[in-house]
């Protein structure tokens, strides 16, 4: 199947979700991220805030509990930069102040920018992904081009709350491919495919 259909499979499947299924689905997946990552060389740590009325993972889990658990991993967000349509990249703690940008996605109001270069990891939000780490987001391609500007090392995390396809049939060689996948029920491994 092409992404643009299943874009439109997938993002129905999310909106459908109750309040209480993405929270139960969100923890599941959090746990599975501390569970199974060892997280002593990971410094600078990029997560998502999500897109709340598309029902996205609620990453709250994870950077909550870095700041309580782990405090020397900083944690990285983005901002839309309207005119360029790239992310932007700043620090994110529980002091950052947060508004709405014209999507009513949160970001920060700070104006320091971080360095790409130096985020070590980096938790990718996506519709769906497939066997091989290829992966389905909105269609905007803010995070196939945040991704191709990162370190080759860097790790690329995606968060799903559905399990892998067989495969993405338009998806491209040049496509940035995921190094793993968190879902409710397990990790999925895409680095030796």
């Amino acid at each position: 199947m092409i992404k643009s259909e299943l874009r439109k499979i997938y993002l129905a499947k999310q909106k459908s979700f109750s309040a209480d299924e993405r929270g139960k689905k969100s923890l599941e997946i959090a746990d599975g991220f501390f569970e199974n990552f060892n997280l002593e060389d990971i410094r600078f740590l990029h997560v998502f805030l999500p897109i709340e009325n598309n029902r996205e993972i609620e990453t709250a889990f994870i950077y909550k509990r870095l700041w309580r658990d782990f405090p020397k991993i900083e944690t990285i967000v983005s901002r839309v930069n309207f005119k360029t349509m790239t992310l932007e990249n700043l620090k994110f703690t529980a002091a950052t102040k947060l508004v709405k940008n014209k999507w009513h996605i949160s970001e920060p109001t700070e104006t320091d920018l971080f360095e790409i270069e130096k985020i070590d990891a980096v938790l990718v939000p996506l519709l769906c992904f497939d066997e091989r780490g290829f992966r389905v987001g909105y269609g905007m391609g803010f995070y196939d081009k945040f991704l191709k500007k990162c370190r080759t090392d860097c790790l690329k995390i995606g968060l799903s709350y559905f399990a892998p396809i067989k495969e993405i049939s338009d998806a491209q060689e040049f496509d940035i491919k995921l190094d793993f996948c968190i879902t409710p029920e397990e990790i999925f491994s895409v680095q030796s495919k």
